[in-house]
């Protein structure tokens, strides 16, 4: 007879851990089953000696655990946590959400123009038929599925005749806040499944008080929702240790992040080929879940495309054409190759770069995977020559699990290092959440006033004379207001000369203005930055314009970008 496993059995248990193979079905990954009834029947083939030295050991765990309430009671021993939402302590999540929506008010400022030009205003167009696309959505190179969700939102408003202005900008905003709350709740779980409480506990405290995440995680950015979806995916994805793992739910929730933001899947690239490698039923993985997930998401996805662009298109290898295959990304600046080393992870890490650092070194073996996806994404972002902070906001959270982990071996000087964080990320996060930048959204506070009357909209029109979207358009205005822009669309033909028009007119601003209004009639209302003021002024001057407004932007202007932003008005003869 076979001599019994050396593991010892704990409250009728057994302590082997799960072979790690993972369902290649759509639904949750189980262990093998059947190791306790096997346990059990080894245990009562030996000698009565043995069995009642067993039991005895048994009896006396059980006692201890039954007459220890602080351990029963503990989160992740398996104790009451009081009442669950979203399967984790309703007051964590509420807390969770309660912040989030604190922290989507108190950013009022603009990052970069896609947050509205690549879905609120998409999102106008689609509901109140009027507005700008830009020149992407001419080319194919957006899907409609993000937007989309905005546009529902702005549909059931103009169903219950409440589409306020104020409510088209804050709600998407709050939705998109709440979202990234249940993330942060979701990043807490998974810790806590993997390893315990008190380490999600500092991961948790990490995640809220990033300021790079705060300042980015309730704005209607792909880069948002794609974070988002790369946290929840990252819940069921098989990790060593996992007990929510489910290889449908996280491909399915990857494919979305595919489908909204094609490079989404660049953090996934590792994850999904070690999944694929420590799978043994690697033709069912790849039948049953690979091909059926990718099937439905993407034939979602063209539908939604056929319906908005009134043809079959694949959005999704067009934009990795246009931005990765030929790189054409460059026309709106490059970087040199080192840029994300040096300046972008750590900018977005902040005062966390040292406890990153150092979480790394004290990280246990299981968690290697997640530096993994950090470096592979960084090292795959640095060979393209277009770069941005907010291309790698999604391995954030990866960051965190190990500034977290730091946080919980600290010894010593633990309260002055979370002091420190605290502190030190509250001020930019402050700062560049109701200061840096916030001229482009107060500016169309004032544009909005004209809507307010209807005989302005009679006879009023804006020329912004900016960087183009530089400000958002018609989802912060809300009504037919004529307004124009500088635009700048680039270059598909292969033009070295080429110039858009803003590069013309930034040129030589003053004779683009004399031979653009030489014969045509001149808007009511210019908006420019504060740089361009000296430049025009003869222009101004000689066709009765007067400062009407002036608004705070920066206190770091550099180039075309000025200190405030200037309304002039057209005195009415």
């Amino acid at each position: 007879m076979r001599s019994p496993s050396p593991r010892k059995l704990r409250h009728g248990r057994s302590l082997a851990p799960e072979h790690h193979s993972g369902s290649a079905q759509c639904g949750r990954e189980r262990g093998p089953v059947g190791l306790e009834a096997q346990s059990d029947m080894q245990a009562g083939a030996e000698g009565g000696f043995f069995l009642r030295r067993r039991s005895r050991s048994a009896d006396t765990v059980r006692l201890r655990k039954r007459k220890s309430a602080l351990y029963s009671a503990a989160p992740g021993a398996g104790g009451e946590r009081g009442p669950e939402l979203f399967g984790e302590n309703i007051y964590l999540v509420l807390f969770t959400i309660t912040l989030r929506v604190l922290n989507c008010f108190l950013v009022q400022t603009s990052f970069v123009p896609d947050e509205y030009w690549q879905s609120l205003e998409v999102a106008h167009h689609m509901v109140f038929n009027y507005g700008y696309l830009t020149w992407e959505w001419a080319e194919g190179l957006r899907g409609y599925s993000y937007p989309l969700l905005f546009a529902t939102i702005y549909r059931v408003l103009q169903l219950l005749a409440n589409d306020d202005v104020q409510l088209l900008i804050w709600i998407p905003r709050l939705v998109q806040a709440v979202l990234s709350a249940l993330a942060d709740v979701k990043l807490y779980s998974l810790v806590r499944h993997l390893d315990n409480a008190e380490t999600a506990k500092w991961v948790y405290l990490c995640q809220l008080c990033s300021w790079f995440t705060w300042y980015c995680c309730t704005r209607t950015l792909t880069n948002t929702m794609e974070t988002v979806l790369t946290i929840f995916a990252l819940f069921y994805y098989p990790m060593e240790g996992s007990k929510t793992r489910s290889s449908c739910k996280y491909l399915t929730l990857v494919a979305l992040a595919f489908i909204i933001r094609p490079t989404a899947v660049i953090p996934w690239i590792p994850l999904v080929l070690r999944h694929f490698w420590q799978e043994q039923k690697k033709v069912d993985l790849v039948l049953y879940t690979y091909i059926p997930v990718g099937l439905v998401t993407l034939g979602i996805s063209l539908i939604i495309d056929r319906v908005f662009f009134g043809e079959w298109i694949l959005v999704q290898l067009k934009f990795l054409k246009f931005n990765v295959l030929q790189n054409l990304g460059t026309f709106y600046g490059s970087h040199p190759w080192h840029w994300y080393l040096t300046q972008g992870l750590p900018v977005i890490l902040g005062t966390h770069l040292p406890f990153f650092i150092h979480g790394c070194i004290q990280a246990p073996k299981r968690y290697r995977i997640l530096l993994v996806v950090v470096v592979w994404t960084v090292l795959v972002y640095s060979t393209l020559s277009h770069k941005e902070f907010r291309f790698i906001y999604p391995v954030l959270p990866f960051c965190m699990v190990f500034c977290g982990y730091s946080l919980k071996q600290l010894k010593t000087w633990k309260k002055s290092a979370i002091t420190f964080l605290l502190l030190s990320n509250l001020l930019p996060a402050l700062y560049m959440g109701l200061i840096h930048q916030r001229g482009s959204l107060d500016v169309m506070i004032h544009m909005q006033q004209l809507c307010n009357n209807s005989s302005n909209q009679s006879w009023a029109s804006v020329f912004v004379m900016m960087p183009c979207h530089s400000t958002p358009f018609y989802s912060h205005v809300h009504c037919p207001l004529p307004m124009r822009f500088l635009r700048c669309p680039p270059d598909l033909t292969g033009k070295e000369s080429y110039l858009d028009e803003a590069d013309i007119f930034y040129s030589n601003p003053l004779k683009w203005l004399n031979e653009e209004f030489c014969n045509g009639t001149l808007p009511t209302h210019l908006v420019f930055f504060s740089v361009l003021e000296q430049e025009i002024s003869s222009f101004l001057v000689l066709n009765g314009y007067e400062r009407t407004t002036t608004v705070f932007h920066t206190h770091m202007p550099q180039g075309r970008i000025g200190s405030h932003i200037y309304v002039y008005t057209r005195r009415v003869k």
